[in-house]
């Protein structure tokens, strides 16, 4: 398990992220997928997030994502999400038409965390430092 650094941190932040089109039309074809999948890697870029694994359906948007500690995960979305609708109906005079005046995406999303870390592996990570340091949280 490879974990990512920061100027002071060293992560290992991954979520898997769903969200759709507004009432889950099969939109997501051609061009506009695309498109799609073009402004949410300009968006990880700007953002330093890094897209371990994703899939476009037609009718949803599935990512395995790296986030650095600094950009929360709803941050992320927001931006994914509104500058595609943005452009995606900027630009797909049929996206617009279906859409007229509406959101591209359905409110929400789905998010997950991915790990295999239980409470067990922190507790004797924590006794191992404790044991060596000195450090007793009782003390």
């Amino acid at each position: 398990m490879g974990h990512s650094s920061g100027s002071h941190t060293k992560f290992h932040h991954r979520y898997h992220i769903v969200w759709s089109p507004k009432y889950r039309y099969k939109v997501l074809h051609g061009e506009v997928r695309l498109r799609v999948r073009e402004i949410i890697r300009q968006v990880c870029g700007e953002m330093g997030v890094t897209i371990v694994n994703g899939a476009l359906s037609r009718d949803h948007v599935h990512l395995f994502v790296e986030i650095p500690p600094h950009v929360s995960v709803s941050d992320f979305v927001r931006r994914a999400k509104g500058r595609s609708s943005r452009k995606i109906q900027q630009e797909f005079e049929h996206i617009r038409k279906r859409y007229w005046g509406q959101r591209f995406w359905q409110r929400g999303y789905f998010s997950t965390t991915s790990g295999n870390i239980t409470d067990d592996v922190i507790e004797n990570y924590l006794n191992q430092h404790t044991n060596m340091n000195g450090f007793s949280p009782s003390a």
